[in-house]
């Protein structure tokens, strides 16, 4: 909400797939928080502007007098307390259901799988009277649940992402959308305003679909224990497909066209419509727009109909970001990467073994789904997109297929020297040089493309090249084995919720506890950019502490 960016353009959604009151509350608390803590941050220029993320350094910044800082930590802390006390009670006091009309759609029989729709707009940015401390305008806040019910299938993040766009359609339609999960925050207050200079660029910009952020993490220790980082698929591999036609979506960080997200092709004669917007007066009644909205999030509103399918998030694949990136550029559209000096977002990896395990699990399987379905890059892709953008595709498509010869590799050498045979030629053959050069040669360049990031050490190369072997025998494995128990009828898909936030014994183990550390449920975030040129960023999970 504090981004550096006109805040009457600027909407706010947070998608709770769980509809759970605690985090409507913790909502309307940020709500209120929030009339301090944009002027703040615009007086100052702060950086970065999520508070957790700010007041864990120990000083105040130049500029401002520390009484001043301390104040408006003291806001901050005294918010979070207030939360975690309701949270660890577990119910909101009747007192404090009557600071907003939202609070009434929770009654006891609704449920994490069963509840109604609810849209609740906290903050209405049209209306005069929502302003901050300084008295100027804030941006519109919106919260939305989408009706769950067993059953209707819900789709997992896909189908909550499509809500989000119907939702934001009739209350702020902008043009622009940028999604981010909720386990991460935006570490610059610049980045709408960068995004949207692709989008703005009247030369190259008309055939732009959506603009990628990496995906980075502050939570990992400095020699990344278990090869968490990404440094090198964001700075080598994800520059190289820019150079092809583009990244391909990853779910997070992305800023996308909303007309491309609803199926939109690519033409030559393409041009936004950057003044379009929502066209709801601002002396509506709020209620029945409420209602409007939450009749676009109901189980039932998508039967018969292209979404998931020809129009929004594509459903029925475990990666469902990848493939509806794949999707739209395949529709004559190009992606753009942007990776800034100063970060642009920061999350939470996994800190644990079994966390890292169960993660590239579902990536693997996910991205294997794709390959061996009609949407194969060479197949689905053919004479729409480049050959080196199906190939680069096919690389991480083919993730979990890694773990078919690393596991003969493992096998067959140990048999054979049971049984005396020689697989490998002997140090005083000349067949030695070769097999020694290639071993050699791949793990040095490996090692220098590493340390070319300036963000792994050699002993977190050492830590990537161990935990490579070990997901290739674990996590890609049974992403094959589960891939191919769905084709043939054995098993459904899943989506597995990986709660990258560690508990405390682990967080202390690798020095990672502070006090923003806890065991809530993750789940995933969309932000709407509304009116002509904005960004949306908005959040779809079940528990989250900074919005």
């Amino acid at each position: 909400m504090a981004y550096n960016y006109p805040p009457e353009k600027l909407s706010v959604y947070l998608s709770d797939d769980g509809g759970s009151i605690l985090t409507f509350y913790a909502m309307w608390e940020a709500s209120q928080f929030a009339k301090y803590w944009i002027p703040f941050c615009k007086r100052y220029k702060v950086e970065p502007r999520a508070p957790a993320a700010y007041f864990s350094t120990p000083d105040s910044p130049n500029g401002m007098s520390r009484d001043e800082w301390l104040c408006m930590k003291v806001l901050y802390e005294e918010m979070t307390n207030r939360i975690d006390t309701i949270v660890m009670s577990g119910k909101v006091s009747e007192e404090l259901k009557a600071n907003h009309k939202g609070f009434s759609h929770w009654k006891h029989q609704m449920t994490s799988k069963r509840h109604p729709p609810v849209v609740q707009i906290l903050i209405d940015g049209k209306d005069p009277s929502a302003l901050d401390n300084a008295g100027n305008a804030l941006p519109t806040l919106v919260y939305m649940a989408r009706e769950k019910n067993p059953e209707y299938h819900h789709n997992f993040k896909a189908g909550a992402m499509n809500s989000l766009i119907r939702v934001s359609s009739v209350i702020s339609n902008s043009p622009i959308i940028l999604n981010v999960d909720c386990d991460m925050y935006s570490n610059n207050s610049d980045s709408i305003r960068d995004a949207l200079c692709f989008f703005l660029d009247e030369e190259k910009g008309c055939d732009i679909a959506f603009v990628q952020y990496p995906q980075n993490y502050n939570n990992l220790t400095k020699n990344d224990t278990y090869g968490n980082t990404l440094s090198i698929i964001n700075e080598v591999e994800t520059r190289g497909l820019d150079s092809w036609g583009g990244p391909s979506y990853i779910g997070t960080g992305c800023f996308h066209r909303r007309e491309i997200l609803c199926g939109r092709k690519y033409t030559k004669d393409y041009k936004e419509n950057w003044n379009r917007g929502s066209e709801r007066n601002p002396h509506d009644d709020i209620r029945k727009l409420e209602e409007k909205a939450e009749s676009l999030a109901t189980c039932t509103y998508e039967l018969n109909t292209r979404w998931g399918h020809e129009v929004g998030l594509k459903y029925g694949i475990a990666v469902e970001d990848v493939i509806t990136g794949l999707m739209i550029q395949c529709r004559g559209w190009r992606s753009v990467y942007y990776s800034p000096p100063r970060k642009g977002f920061l999350g939470m990896g996994a800190t644990t073994l079994a966390q890292t395990i169960l993660q590239h699990k579902r990536y693997s399987e996910g991205n294997l789904q794709i390959f061996l379905s009609k949407y194969c890059a060479f197949v689905y892709g053919h004479g729409k997109i480049k050959l080196g953008l199906q190939m680069g595709y096919s690389m991480y498509n083919l993730m979990a297929a890694n773990s078919l010869p690393t596991l003969y590799y493992v096998i067959v050498p140990t048999l054979s020297l049971l049984r005396g045979i020689s697989l490998f030629p002997k140090m005083t053959s000349p067949w030695f040089i070769p097999f020694s050069y290639v071993i050699v040669g791949k793990q040095t360049y490996s090692m220098i493309e590493a340390l070319l990031t300036r963000e792994i050490t050699i002993q977190g190369w050492w830590n990537a090249q161990r935990m490579w072997l070990i997901k290739r025998l674990t996590s890609y494995l049974y992403g094959t084995l589960a891939t191919l128990s769905e084709i043939l009828g054995v098993s459904k898909m899943g989506f597995t919720i990986i709660a990258k936030i560690s508990g405390k014994d682990a967080s202390k183990r690798f020095g990672l506890c502070n006090e923003s550390c806890s065991d809530e449920e993750m789940g995933h975030c969309f932000r709407d950019v509304l009116s002509s040129d904005s960004a949306l960023w908005v959040s779809s999970g079940h528990k989250c502490s900074d919005i």
